[in-house]
C-alpha cells in the first residue's frame, strides 16, 4: 500500500470512527446496552470513553502502516494534542446530529 492510500485510509477511518459512537445505541456497535431488561440510551460519559477508546485503535493502526511504509517516527505529546483535537473535529457532525438537531 502507498503512502497516499494508506493516508486516505487512515482519515476515512478516523472519520468513521469517531462517529460512531453518535450513531447508535451499543457499545463499539456490538454490544447492547440494557436497563430493567430494555434497550437503554448510551450516557455521554459511555460515548466519550468510546470516542477515546476508538482514538487509540484508529492511532495504532496507523502507526501499523507507517511501519510497515518505513521507519516508524516517534511522537512527542503534541502530536496526540494535535490529533486529538482532529479526531473531536472529525466527531462534531455525529455529535450535533445526536444533541443539537431537533428530532421530529
Amino acid at each position: 500500500m502507498n503512502v497516499s492510500l494508506s493516508s486516505l485510509f487512515v482519515i476515512l477511518l478516523a472519520l468513521l470512527a469517531a462517529n460512531l459512537p453518535f450513531f447508535n445505541e451499543r457499545l463499539f456497535a456490538l454490544v447492547p446496552l440494557k436497563s430493567g431488561g430494555q434497550a437503554a440510551a448510551k450516557p455521554i460519559w459511555v460515548r466519550l470513553l468510546e470516542l477515546l477508546a476508538l482514538y487509540a485503535l484508529v492511532g495504532l493502526l496507523a502507526h501499523v502502516l507507517e511501519a510497515n511504509i518505513g521507519n516508524a517516527f516517534t511522537q512527542g505529546w503534541e502530536f496526540y494534542a494535535v490529533t486529538g483535537c482532529m479526531f473531536l473535529v472529525l466527531a462534531y457532525p455525529g455529535y450535533v446530529l445526536r444533541y443539537l438537531k431537533k428530532h421530529r
